[in-house]
């Protein structure tokens, strides 16, 4: 038998799936949690982090790549030669400077101590001014890439964290022969090859497949050409990228050989994952933080999206993106910091996690009840402003309300952001036929989704398939074996129609109080 495997580079950790190419089934899983998670307050050695800052340590990449692949193998009594194809996604942008053979610079001994030296994670928002003064710079200089990405270029992206390098640390910027995605470091290091993938070109460093990367007048107005320092090699994602060559073997445990396929997005490694190939249907990823991608054949403007990118997703079509920048995240914040210890008590000895307790607890109020509002920006706006330094609020507050209806509000929070961003797509002239979601969370928490389909107003497929099983068959795809399969739903939630109604009114509030917010 063939095998593909899918390796899912996360925020906290990796996980991958191996999966049997004659059928498509899953056969095995395992999972790498990375020692030094988001470091965003201090490096290794103790040194202090600025405000904003989350980095991580490349070598947990390479740790979590072996680790996975061996434990696979363990499990399975697979021979890795019977390992035809290996896929990746990761979080995006997370971006690592490296010398000209590809070794982070945070591996060597003079930048240990130097935070700008190791890889900036995904929400990494320490580039908020350099976000600001490269979107100043594209809109003087009528740079075609500003409407891919709603009109904003945002501090997640790689040019802005570049430059954010640049300005700070002059000495690393001067250092790194290139500015990486983790996803392309991976390939690199199992291929030997340096490529960019056209997904994270495109949704995160102002590249279009027809205009490039952005003028050099661009470049001049922001004061660095940072093209130098970044690949010009682009290769389409999920085709043929390379074959694992002999140290990219001794690294991961793969045989010399294997076919590895350019990288994508973590989140869009759903679409192919819940077999969403055709136009119209929007998958809600809901995690750490929230994606909302669509797919449609037309290109349009949309203000306040995070990207357009033709192909990005699948060939031939217009892959959209939005998103929230916290969700589950949000969730953890309270759970870890606003719950009394008789709920966590109480947990232990049902046996059940917080979340499932709050989430009980929750689902006896009626719609409204409670008289709460929240507004979700715990980690800023992604979508529709683009604006990392706003923060959320809770509103309607009182000496009687309870943790579980705090807990609930925030869920509705997260809810109205996706709605919002479901009603920007429609209003901009996307056409959304189905709805699905995928992460953790949609599986872990039915109250959680049916609460989404209330307020979005639209029947919700959950994919029983995870981002690792996406990137597994982009694998397949690489090494020539590009089948078609059976697509399972974990489950259906259709909304209730008298919610729905009773959430629009509530839903205009969250609007207002978005306003409010905004011009504070």
């Amino acid at each position: 038998m063939n095998y593909s495997v899918g390796i899912d580079f996360g925020t906290l950790s990796a996980r991958a799936v191996l999966v049997n190419l004659t059928c498509g089934s899953e056969v095995a899983s395992a999972e790498y949690v990375y020692p030094h998670a988001v470091m965003e307050t201090a490096l290794p050695s103790g040194k202090k982090l600025e405000k904003n800052f989350a980095l991580q340590h490349p070598a947990d990449y390479l740790e979590a790549l072996k680790s996975v692949i061996d434990a696979l193998i363990c499990k399975t009594g697979v021979k890795n030669t019977d390992i035809k194809g290996v896929g990746i996604d990761f979080t995006s942008c997370t971006v690592l400077p490296v010398d000209e053979n590809g070794t982070p610079l945070c591996f060597k001994k003079e930048f240990e101590d130097e935070p700008h030296a190791y890889a900036k994670l995904w929400k990494h928002h320490g580039a908020e001014n350099e976000a600001d003064a490269v979107t100043l710079a594209a809109a003087e200089c009528g740079e075609p890439f500003l409407t891919a990405y709603g009109g904003r270029v945002n501090s997640e992206m790689i040019l802005p964290k570049i430059l954010e390098t640049y300005n700070k640390a002059p000495h690393v910027y001067k250092a790194a022969s290139y500015f990486v995605e983790a996803g392309d470091w991976i390939v690199w290091q199992l291929t030997g090859r340096n490529v960019r993938n056209s997904c994270m070109a495109g949704f995160k460093s102002c590249w279009t497949a027809e205009d490039g990367m952005p003028s050099d007048k661009f470049f001049e107005k922001i004061g660095v050409d940072m093209r130098e320092k970044l690949c010009k090699e682009i290769v389409t994602t999920g085709t043929f990228a390379g074959c694992v060559n002999i140290g990219g073997a001794h690294i991961s445990g793969l045989y010399e050989g294997c076919a590895v396929a350019a990288p994508i997005i973590d989140a869009h490694a759903a679409l192919p994952a819940a077999g969403i190939t055709d136009n119209g249907k929007l998958m809600l990823i809901i995690g750490t933080s929230g994606c909302q991608i669509v797919q449609v054949k037309e290109r349009i403007d949309i203000d306040g999206i995070v990207g357009r990118v033709y192909g990005g997703v699948t060939e031939g079509l217009y892959a959209y993106e939005a998103g929230q920048t916290g969700v589950g995240d949000i969730f953890a914040w309270f759970t870890d910091n606003a719950v009394p210890t008789e709920y966590k008590k109480e947990a232990d000895e049902k046996g059940i996690s917080l979340h499932t307790l709050l989430s009980e607890k929750a689902a006896k109020y009626a719609v409204g009840e409670s008289g709460l509002v929240a507004l979700d920006w715990w980690n800023g706006c992604r979508s529709p402003y683009g604006d990392f330094s706003l923060r959320g609020c809770i509103f309607g507050l009182s000496l009687a309300t309870k943790p579980e209806e705090i807990y609930r509000a925030l869920i509705e929070a997260t809810a109205y952001g996706t709605k919002c961003i479901v009603d920007m797509y429609e209003k901009g002239g996307l056409v959304i036929d189905e709805v699905y979601a995928t992460g953790g969370i949609s599986k872990k928490n039915p109250f959680l989704m049916q609460i989404y389909a209330d307020v979005i107003g639209k029947e919700i497929k959950v994919s029983d398939n995870s981002a690792s099983y996406g990137s597994a068959l982009l694998g397949a795809r690489a090494a020539g074996a590009d089948k078609k399969y059976a697509f399972k739903t974990a489950a259906i939630y259709t909304p209730d129609k008298a919610n729905t109604e009773k959430y629009e009114t509530i839903y205009k509030k969250y609007l207002r109080l978005a306003e409010f917010i905004k011009e504070i």
